[in-house]
C-alpha cells in the first residue's frame, strides 16, 4: 500500500471555503519557498514543491475541486466515480506564468513580458535643500543635474552615421525565444530574453562612436522646480519625463526631487501646524494686556488674560502651514506663553515688588495686621 497523501488544504494551508484569491496566494507562496530551482539537490523541498503543485492543480479547477470534496483522492486514483485523473499530464507553464509573472523567468518558469515593445525609462532622483519659510509658502528652484539626451551624431538609433540597425537573426526580431527544458513534470517550455539582442529585437553592427551605441549621451542640464506650498521634509516633487530615457520608443521616466527643510531656530512644525515660544512682561502676566507674537506671517498682536501663568498654551487660527491640496486651508499655531522674570532692577523697581510682595501676602493671610508673621511667603520672599 502506498504512502497516505495529505488532504489537499492542508498542504496548501487553508480552509475548505477557501476561495480563488485564497488558493493562489498560498501556492504562491509555496511554490517561492518550495522551488527546486531554489534548493539544488535537496529531495525533501523537490517533494514538497511537486506535492504543493498537486493540491493546487486540483483545487484551482472548479470541476476536479468538486470531485475531490466528494470523493477525496480516490476521486483521481480511478475509483469512487470520479473517472480519475492524471496528475503527471498536465501543463503548469499557464500556472506559472499567470502566477509568478517574470518571477520564475531565470528557473524555467518564464515570465510572458517583451522588452521588444515600447517600455517606459526609469525614474532619476535628485535633492534641494530649501529654508522653513520656502517649504511653507512655496519657492521656485533651479536644479544643475546629468540628462541623457538623443545623440545627435546617431539621433538616437545607436548605429554609425550611414548604417542602420538589423534584425536579430536568433529571435526573428521578437525580442523573445522558446527553450525546451527537462522538470519534476516532464517536457516544459520556457520564454525567455533572447541572449544575443538583450530582448530588444534588433543588432546593432558597427555602433556610434559618440555614444556607443545607446543612441543617447550624457550633457549636464538646468531644470526648473517648481516648490509648492505646505510640502514637508523628505517629501518629493514629480517632474514628468525628466528622467532616463524609454526604450523602442518609449516614454522618458520622472524626476524625482526630494526635499529638504532646514530648521527655523524659533518655530517648530508638526503637520500642517506650527509650535513655538512668546515671552510675555511679568506686569502683562499678572495685570493682562497686548503683547507681540511672532508668526510666520510677520508679528500680531495678542490680548493676555489677567492671571496668565507661565507656560499657557494659546492657539492662533490659520497660522500654521498652508495645506498641499488647498492653498486657502492652513493649520494653526500653537504658542506656549512664558513670564520673562526680572533680573536686573533699579532700587526703586525693587523696593515696588517687595511693597506687592507685602501685599499679597497680608491679602493671603486674610488682611489681618496682626498676623503679620504667620502670612504665608510672597513672590519674592
Amino acid at each position: 500500500m502506498g504512502e497516505q497523501k495529505r488532504d489537499y488544504y492542508e498542504v496548501l494551508g487553508v480552509d475548505k471555503s477557501a476561495d480563488e484569491a485564497t488558493l493562489k496566494k498560498a501556492y504562491r507562496n509555496l511554490a517561492k519557498k518550495y522551488h527546486p530551482d531554489m534548493h539544488p539537490g535537496d529531495k525533501d523541498a523537490e517533494a514538497k514543491f511537486k506535492e504543493a503543485s498537486e493540491a493546487y492543480a486540483v483545487l484551482s479547477d472548479p470541476d476536479k475541486r468538486r470531485q475531490y470534496d466528494q470523493f477525496g483522492h480516490a476521486a483521481f486514483e480511478g475509483g469512487g466515480g470520479g473517472g480519475g485523473f492524471d496528475f503527471s499530464g498536465m501543463d503548469f507553464t499557464d500556472i506559472f506564468g499567470d502566477l509568478f509573472g517574470d518571477f520564475f523567468g531565470g528557473m524555467g518558469m518564464g515570465g510572458r513580458s517583451s522588452r521588444s515593445g515600447p517600455m517606459r525609462g526609469a525614474n532619476l532622483r535628485a535633492r534641494v535643500h530649501i529654508s522653513f519659510e520656502d517649504a511653507v509658502f512655496g519657492c521656485e528652484k533651479e536644479l544643475e543635474i546629468n540628462l541623457k539626451e538623443e545623440c545627435e551624431t546617431c539621433h538616437g538609433s545607436g548605429a554609425k552615421p550611414g548604417t542602420s540597425k538589423t534584425t536579430c537573426s536568433r529571435c526573428g526580431g521578437q525580442g523573445r525565444i522558446t527553450a525546451t527544458t527537462q522538470s519534476l513534470f516532464g517536457t516544459m517550455q520556457r520564454v525567455m530574453d533572447c541572449p544575443d539582442c538583450g530582448g530588444s529585437g534588433q543588432m546593432i553592427k558597427d555602433k556610434c562612436t559618440s555614444c556607443h551605441g545607446s543612441g543617447y549621451v550624457s550633457k549636464r542640464k538646468k531644470i526648473s522646480v517648481s516648490i509648492p506650498a505646505g510640502i514637508d521634509n523628505g517629501q518629493a516633487v514629480r517632474i514628468r519625463e525628466k528622467g532616463e530615457p524609454g526604450a523602442n520608443g518609449g516614454p522618458r521616466g520622472d524626476l524625482l526631487v526630494e526635499v529638504v527643510v532646514a530648521e527655523h531656530p524659533d518655530f517648530v512644525r508638526n503637520g500642517y501646524d506650527i509650535y513655538s515660544q512668546a515671552k510675555i512682561s511679568f506686569p502683562v502676566a499678572v495685570l493682562g494686556g497686548d503683547t507681540l507674537i511672532d508668526t510666520l506671517d510677520g508679528q500680531v498682536s495678542y490680548e493676555v488674560k489677567a492671571g496668565t501663568q507661565t507656560g499657557t498654551r494659546i492657539r492662533l487660527r490659520g497660522k500654521g502651514v498652508p495645506s498641499l491640496r488647498n492653498k486657502a486651508q492652513r493649520g494653526d499655531q500653537y504658542v506656549t506663553l512664558v513670564v520673562d522674570v526680572p533680573t536686573n532692577l533699579s532700587r526703586d523697581a525693587k523696593d515696588a515688588l517687595r511693597d506687592y510682595d507685602a501685599l499679597a501676602g497680608a491679602s493671603l493671610s486674610g488682611g489681618d495686621p496682626g498676623a503679620k508673621k504667620k502670612k504665608k511667603k510672597g513672590f519674592f520672599s
